[in-house]
């Protein structure tokens, strides 16, 4: 049998988080947890992942897997790819909402383009919003590795829930 590992995980209280943000707009909200003024969610501390970069309409998140994110046959396990896209798309179109309105994603197809091999090295999620209807926004996103090589693509649909 192989050398056993271990991965320790810990995070703030999610929910304060949650209810600070819906005191902001998207854009305060997730600027301010870009710059770590506010607790990153679970979610980042199980992936490794980091809001990097914040503007209206857009999101990049960065994350470097480690071995506890490989799948049966040694690779990065294609869930990395669809959460970072999913995120990167929910929180782009999060930046364009008021204080008060949430989101949450209806629809996400991803194109898997190149298996994630552990060289790959630090993963960037760059998510832009297409369309902000009223009650529906769409966005897209792109997953690259360290070298700037395309891994996956991802679109989907927010349902906007207004109070």
């Amino acid at each position: 049998m192989a050398d056993t590992r271990q991965k320790t995980i810990t995070w703030h209280d999610p929910l304060a988080a949650a209810a600070l943000g819906r005191t902001m707009s998207g854009l305060d909200y997730l600027t301010a947890l870009a710059e770590e003024r506010i607790p990153q969610p679970p979610i980042a501390a199980h992936l490794g992942m980091s809001l990097v970069r914040v503007a209206e309409g857009e999101v990049e998140f960065a994350a470097t897997p480690d071995e506890s994110l490989y799948n049966p046959i040694g690779l990065i396990h294609g869930g990395v790819a669809a959460t970072m896209l999913d995120s990167a798309i929910g929180c782009a179109v999060h930046t364009l909402l008021p204080a008060g309105v949430g989101y949450s994603s209806i629809e996400l197809k991803v194109s898997y383009l190149k298996a994630i091999h552990p060289s790959a090295g630090e993963l960037r999620a760059h998510g832009r919003v297409v369309k902000a209807g009223s009650r529906v926004a769409f966005g897209e996103a792109e997953l690259r590795d360290m070298a700037g090589v395309l891994l996956a693509t991802g679109s989907s649909s927010c349902l906007l829930m207004r109070p």
